[in-house]
């Protein structure tokens, strides 16, 4: 067939037969995805090269070049034709009638075309000065014409591109920030822009450029399946509307869905956000790495001045057993063996959120491929490194995201695939599924002073809506899956059914204050009977909050948060009772007896350190037993001023985190003396990395602490000051409190504060300054959060008055704050 072209008064053979050409192609059910776009791209080719040829004939000096998408060979059925009509220059008269013999064909087919009609000088002038222009031009393929003039067209651009790098990547880098701040997460949104939402297209094309530059590359594994599933989506999208669109609304998920054989709309935008998370995650990998080589270029000339030539090797700092900071990622030590350690990807994990630093791609997908599983139930470690992780404020979702990237999170929590990408068709929420757990953990952080079991209302947060996965009522079902993922993680039944209870009733709080009479007495005794205990009240509070602000802005406000706030109150005064009193201590083991008595004789301290096993795996410490952490550090030591701080201290700097600490005077057998006290104290700690000290030295540092020769205050500081100050998340302030009626033999102070080296050691400082005696006490550490109970006294051994015990509770915050 031949077509008329009635604006030049020429003959076009071919347009007439591509018309019908690309109809039957569009409409062949048979062929779509990769090979439609290639062969509609194909088709292309040959028409614009016979109008090409039609119009030029054997010319010289001119020729026709495809860029951006066309360039790639992949067009979408109402894709723009990208066109650069290149000439040297000779006769631009001629030039500009043989643009309007081939633009004119396009549009009168009715056709989107951006076109240029340009010089090698020109089309390279351009792109130096347009960064959208470069992009299209290192996609420059060939189509008709002068070879000779787009293949050194094609060599100039590679090249420019290539020496302009350290200055136009991160132009580019912002162009894709200024971009996602406009069109937000492509993973995250009901109705989505392929193209130029995060993770969309125009970041997959990026990608492309960044790895042209030579400086960097993406992680290239599943990068091109997820953009081909964009293509797909996108292909399918022009189709079922007949419009040029990148948009994926809402009244036409069902039919793109219907378009590429998929179930429903849900199975679609899951598909989508799929791709979206590999595109987003790769350039995340990609812009950090251009980031350290852009970094290392600018300081090399002035290291290699410094070192008289030669490459420096990069500073590793130590961060936890087997994990190390290098060029501002988090790596794993080369001494770190993951085939034997189960546990390192979690402590990976929670030493790179706790640093505010991402987790290397290298170390994650060598995790990956080697780390083994670990057993069931999970050793105390790894539950701890887990709540670290979770309670590590807004860095753990780029930690857990590096994590879900390589397979790890999956491995660990099989239940999370079942909510992972899950989308939610409900206007309130702004997340899917899975990062609405992440986001919710996140909020929960800054609430875990509210609590006293911090560990739990952040495993909660994680799980509280991993039912949706399933059919029916989530929380209903996520009180099962919830039981079994706790007893796997490690808890006892005790917490199992806390975190159950948590999560089937997660909505219990907000539901009823804002649709029941809470002047009922019948309301308040139903939420009673159904939380159970002042504590899972107190956690369920927290969770309520946690997970309406990680919601989104809509459902929660001063008001929902007043009305919740009035019912816990009035669900309090139900549950309230006569608070328990100090427990009686246990009677002393032979071995502290033993010890006690050696100090007594020596007048010195006494210690032994003794390694904790993990319970055989398949079992639980008996009830109301936490299982141990670390190794067991028992001291002995004649009661004086000082002590706490001293063994606090000189842990501190020995670098052994405590995780639990206990401490009580023991009155030595009325054979050896009857007026003795010992003060006993039995520790878990466990070191930071390496290996544990030898006992002789911590007792010979003790001894140093507590005759005033060693300056642990300076040696810490010394210590601190070493270290660059991390970008991580700024912990919630910490909270110090009274408990009221705790105790009817000594005031019961409690705090709550971020775990940190000496922690411990400027508590006991502060209470020493002040005067006050530590009758007793018990310390925990429950991930990154320190929980302490100090039973104190006046020098006589009575209660604190109570003006005096509210300001030492004041003066305790003030110090920790500082």
């Amino acid at each position: 067939m031949t077509g008329t072209d009635t604006h030049t008064g020429t003959t076009d053979p071919g347009t007439g037969g591509y018309a019908a050409a690309r109809l039957r192609l569009l409409t062949e059910d048979a062929r779509s995805g990769p090979p439609r776009r290639s062969a509609l791209a194909g088709l292309t080719d040959d028409w614009l090269a016979g109008l090409f040829g039609a119009a030029a004939g054997p010319a010289r000096g001119v020729s026709l070049v495809a860029v951006g998408g066309y360039g790639r060979g992949e067009l979408s059925p109402r894709s723009d034709l990208d066109l650069v009509l290149l000439h040297d220059g000779s006769d631009p008269a001629a030039v500009a009638a043989l643009a309007d013999r081939i633009w004119y064909p396009v549009w009168d087919l009715g056709l989107a075309l951006d076109h240029s009609v340009r010089t090698p000088a020109e089309a390279r002038t351009t792109a130096a000065e347009d960064l959208k222009v470069q992009l299209g031009l290192l996609d420059a393929r060939h189509l008709a014409g002068d070879t000779t003039l787009t293949a050194g067209l094609r060599t100039a651009v590679l090249t420019d591109w290539r020496n302009q790098a350290p200055r136009r990547l991160p132009e580019l880098r912002e162009l894709c920030a200024e971009r996602a701040a406009r069109q937000g997460e492509l993973r995250y949104l009901l109705e989505p822009d392929l193209k130029e939402a995060r993770g969309g297209l125009r970041d997959a094309t990026a990608l492309r450029a960044v790895a042209a530059s030579w400086l960097a590359d993406a992680p290239r594994e599943g990068l091109a399946d997820a953009r081909r599933r964009l293509l797909d989506v996108r292909d399918a999208l022009h189709l079922a509307t007949g419009r040029a669109t990148d948009r994926l609304a809402l009244q036409e998920q069902d039919q793109v869905a219907a378009e590429l054989g998929l179930l429903d709309a849900d199975t679609l935008l899951r598909q989508v956000y799929e791709a979206a998370r590999v595109i987003a995650y790769a350039g995340d990998v990609t812009w950090r790495e251009v980031g350290r080589v852009l970094r290392a270029r600018a300081v090399r000339p002035r290291l290699r001045a410094m070192l008289g030539g030669g490459r420096p090797a990069a500073e590793r700092s130590p961060l936890a057993e087997g994990v190390v900071e290098q060029d501002g990622e988090v790596v794993l030590a080369r001494a770190a063996r993951p085939d034997r350690d189960p546990v390192l990807p979690l402590r990976a994990a929670a030493a790179a959120a706790q640093a505010g630093l991402p987790l290397s791609l290298h170390a994650a997908r060598r995790m990956a491929a080697t780390a083994r599983p670990l057993p069931t139930p999970w050793p105390a470690e790894a539950r701890e490194q887990l709540v670290t992780l979770l309670g590590s404020g807004r860095p753990t979702v780029e930690v857990w995201e590096a994590l879900e990237a390589e397979g790890l999170i999956a491995r660990l929590l099989p239940d999370w695939e079942r909510v992972r990408c899950r989308p939610q068709r409900n206007a309130v929420h702004i997340w899917t599924v899975d990062r609405h757990l992440i986001e919710t953990a996140v909020r929960a952080s800054a609430l875990t002073r509210r609590v006293g079991r911090p560990d739990l209302l952040l495993v909660a947060a994680l799980l509280h809506d991993i039912g949706k996965g399933w059919p029916g009522d989530h929380s209903v079902a996520g009180e099962i899956i919830a039981k079994d993922v706790a007893a796997r993680i490690g808890f006892d039944r005790a917490d199992v059914a806390v975190l159950a209870t948590l999560v089937r009733h997660h909505l219990l709080l907000i539901e009823t204050a804002t649709r029941r009479d809470l002047d009922d007495p019948a309301t308040v005794r139903s939420v009673a009977d159904a939380v159970g205990t002042q504590s899972t009240l107190e956690l369920l509070h927290a969770l309520t909050e946690a997970d309406a602000l990680a919601t989104g802005p809509a459902a929660w406000s001063s008001w929902r948060g007043n009305l919740v706030a009035d019912l816990v109150r009035r669900v309090s005064g139900v549950l309230a009772g006569a608070a328990p009193d100090e427990p009686e201590p246990a009677a002393p083991t032979a071995e502290q007896e033993r010890l006690a008595i050696e100090a007594f004789r020596t007048g010195g301290p006494v210690l032994a350190l003794r390694a904790q096993t993990e319970p055989v795996p398949g079992t639980q410490p008996p009830p109301g037993e936490p299982e141990p952490l670390g190794v067991e550090l028992l001291i002995a030591v004649p009661d004086q001023p000082g002590v706490l701080p001293a063994v606090a201290g000189v842990l501190a700097v020995h670098r052994l985190t405590v995780r639990t600490a206990e401490l009580r005077a023991l009155r030595l057998p009325d054979d050896v003396d009857d007026d003795g006290t010992i003060l006993l104290l039995d520790w878990r700690v466990a070191a930071e990395y390496g290996s544990l000290p030898q006992a002789a030295r911590l007792r010979t540092d003790l001894v140093r602490a507590l005759d005033g020769t060693l300056d642990i205050a300076g040696r810490l500081a010394e210590r601190d000051a070493a270290y660059p100050r991390r970008r991580g998340w700024t912990a919630p302030p910490p909270r110090v409190t009274v408990a009221p009626a705790a105790s009817r033999h000594a005031t019961v102070i409690e705090v709550r504060a971020q775990d940190a080296p000496g922690l411990l050691h400027r508590i006991g400082t502060a209470l020493e300054k002040a005067g006050v005696r530590v009758r007793s006490m018990h310390v925990s550490t429950l991930g990154a959060n320190a929980v302490d109970a100090f039973y104190v006294t006046t020098g006589t051994g009575a209660p604190l008055p109570g003006e005096d015990a509210g300001s030492l509770a004041r003066v305790l915050e003030e110090t920790l704050r500082a």
